[in-house]
């Protein structure tokens, strides 16, 4: 059987990259498709399989700018020849589950969530606030135009996997479709707590990327001079550096074992935006951490009021700063942080995701189809 993985983009290693790499470890030879690959920007264990990039990869400025070829990612995804496979596992966020298999194969898509671009988070990225007049004129034709090809192209998966009942409920809203829910894995044997105690200084780990909103965090802490350590790259980071204030740190990317002492030592991880669901949330929980976090998305369905974290209700700095002073004599589960992190592991992962397999049919050596 002849298996193809298909992602995004290869540009870093954030949470779709971390699930990407427990697919792999399930199709240890199966070619990874992918529209662009900054190399040495994601992990060895990735960068091991072989890897096919779109028309793209000669793209001008794609390194720093690939995102502004949102257009051109439909046409570029289609053009991936994948007649020869037999099964394919599209991991994806944009337009990876977009890709045309052959009649006879079988498409498991596991999304993290459908387009944000144009569903979920629209105004997040091209709201009034974000783009000027001109972008204000040009994009609401691509976003019809995007809209219309992710709703057919969905049509070309077999099976959907959501990464939260949060993304299942969005995939239900924005397709019409039924999926399985498979949360992420999680390194709960690396990130592990440790006997020192909490430090002073609250953290987020998270891309730079509107949708995390972390300007509210950062006007948060801005106004109680708390410490702020930020950890993680993306194209928000200079207009979020230019807001920062002198207790905001801004660690860029850092080492797994770096983040393991961070975690370990933060008074506790802000979560400031919706998410699809969080790795960062459990890895925090892991080492014992607790966490503040907007209640809505993947948030609400890992963490318990007062018990293993705090929630904020409003999207404002006003709340999450609020959230921040509760916390402070707070003392929480770390029992049930551990416990809670272990119902996220690698190895649950992979054993639920291999059940989505499908059968293959003697008559045809293809697939029977569910």
């Amino acid at each position: 059987m002849k298996v193809a993985i298909v992602h995004d983009w290869l540009t870093g290693m954030r949470g779709g990259e971390k699930v990407l790499e427990a697919i792999c470890d399930l199709f240890p030879a199966a070619p990874i498709f992918t529209l662009i690959h900054n190399r040495g920007s994601v992990s060895t264990k990735i960068e091991s399989h072989p890897i096919r990039t779109s028309f793209l990869q000669r793209a001008p400025f794609k390194k720093r700018y690939y995102r502004n070829y949102l257009p051109l990612f439909p046409r570029a995804i289609e053009r991936f020849n994948l007649q020869s496979y037999d099964l394919i596992i599209s991991s994806s966020h944009c337009v990876a589950k977009g890709v045309i298999p052959a009649p006879s194969a079988f498409h498991i898509s596991y999304c993290h969530t459908p387009m944000r671009y144009i569903w979920s988070h629209y105004e997040d990225y091209f709201g009034n606030h974000r783009v000027g007049l001109m972008k204000r004129m040009v994009l609401p034709p691509i976003r019809d135009y995007l809209c219309d090809w992710d709703l057919s192209s969905n049509q070309r998966v077999d099976l959907f996997a959501a990464n939260s009942k949060n993304v299942a409920e969005r995939i239900r809203k924005f397709y019409g479709r039924e999926s399985h829910v498979i949360y992420p894995p999680v390194e709960v044997e690396f990130f592990t707590p440790s006997d020192s105690g909490a430090g002073q200084f609250f953290l987020i780990v998270s891309a730079l990327v509107p949708y995390k909103r972390i300007e509210l965090a950062i006007e948060a802490f801005n106004r109680s001079n708390r410490t702020l350590v930020i950890v993680g790259t993306g194209p928000e980071y200079r207009s979020l550096k230019r807001m920062a204030g002198p207790t905001i740190q801004f660690l860029g990317r850092v080492e797994a074992h770096e983040l393991r002492e961070l975690y370990r030592k933060a008074a506790a991880l802000i979560q400031a935006g919706e998410e699809d669901f969080g790795i960062n949330v459990i890895e925090a929980l892991a080492c014992c951490c607790p966490v503040i976090a907007y209640n809505r998305g993947g948030a609400a369905e890992t963490i318990q009021e007062g018990v293993t974290g705090l929630f904020f209700n409003d999207l404002t700095a006003e709340a999450l700063g609020a959230a921040v002073d509760k916390i402070r004599p707070m003392s929480f589960n770390k029992t049930l942080m551990r416990e809670t992190a272990l119902r996220f592991s690698t190895a649950r992962f992979h054993d639920e995701f291999q059940r989505l397999m499908p059968n293959r049919s003697p008559s045809n050596h293809g697939f029977q189809k569910k």
